[in-house]
């Protein structure tokens, strides 16, 4: 009996150790670097790329999620999502793309520009300004991308202010008119 008590304690020790090595963290996302992106994710996100500049944009998107499903921080997949959503009409959802991606890196010259170009489209142009001070911060240098938000906002800046002209009350114009009595 002695043999089977001793063989069952190995067993549990056995047993706890694996448990406690399972519990133990490896290679996990903590531990990689921000730039260390799975590679499967990356050759999604190739697929992406290669399915927008065919003009295919739903195949795109649909690479651009499964880059995220492979791997949640990869940021470029985010921000070329956000990018497809600009180019498809939904400035509320790339908005919320590129936040997703600032979350991840906050000082991303690109997410931030891109950011605020969706904030101008949908007219929010104070918040656009926001991001244009965010982004000159960040990019000390001429950046490309914060000349095309400054031009972002200035033609939504145009367009508001010619939307305001269009709806300003126009003087009635009156006709003289005669009392004859």
């Amino acid at each position: 009996m002695k043999k089977w008590e001793n063989a069952m304690r190995v067993s549990f020790l056995a047993l706890g150790a694996g448990l406690i090595l399972a519990s133990m963290p490896v290679a996990s996302d903590a531990q990689r670097a921000d730039n260390d992106i799975l590679p499967r994710s990356t050759e999604l996100q190739k697929r992406g790329e290669e399915a927008q500049h065919a003009g295919n944009l739903d195949a795109a998107v649909d690479f651009y999620e499964s880059a995220l499903a492979a791997d949640p921080r990869n940021r470029s997949a985010i921000i070329a999502m956000a990018q497809v959503a600009r180019a498809q009409g939904l400035p509320g959802k790339a908005i919320g793309l590129y936040r997703e991606a600032l979350l991840l890196e906050p000082n991303d010259v690109i997410a931030l520009t891109g950011q605020g170009e969706a904030l101008a489209d949908k007219g929010a142009l104070e918040l656009a300004r926001e991001k244009l001070a965010d982004a000159k911060r960040v990019c000390k240098s001429n950046c490309p991308q914060v000349a095309s938000l400054e031009k972002a906002i200035a033609s939504s800046d145009a367009k508001r202010v010619v939307a305001a002209e269009a709806i300003a009350p126009k003087p009635v114009a009156t006709v003289g008119t005669s009392s004859q009595n």
